[in-house]
Parts: structure tokens; sequence; C-alpha cells
């Protein structure tokens, strides 16, 4: 799994854990494509957004930040 410079700069300002992240898309059955994964986390006021792309056997994290204003998966 890789994160791309601009997730680690969210998760760095929202103070999201990468293991947190890594754990939830473990959990994720995912598919060659990109998708985007809005989750409930424990902690955190807002649903958590993840963007990730999945190429052959690599996930690469896109970007990664709570949705505001109440928006609900």
């Amino acid at each position: 799994m890789h994160f791309s410079m601009h997730a680690r700069r969210r998760a760095k300002v929202y103070n999201i854990p990468e293991s947190m992240i890594r754990t939830i898309l473990a959990g994720s059955d995912l598919g060659v494509g990109n998708h985007e994964l809005i989750t409930e986390v424990a902690g955190f006021k807002y649903p958590i957004k993840i963007v990730v792309s999945v190429e052959d056997d690599k996930m690469n994290v896109i970007t990664n930040y709570p949705l505001k204003r109440g928006r609900t998966p």
C-alpha cells in the first residue's frame, strides 16, 4: 500500500492515523480501478472519505479527509 504525498499531508492536517486508513482498506474488498470509501470512524465528528486507486496488486491512497457539513455515506 502506497500513500501519495497529498494523502500523507491530508492525514497529518486532519489527525487521521495511517494505521486507521490501512485497517479500513484491509477490510474492504476492492477490485481494479478507482474507489471512494466513506466510513464513520469513532473519534471523528464527520465521516472519513478515502480515495484509492487499485492497479494489479498495488493499492495507492490518493487522498483522505473528513467530510464536512454532515454529509453521510
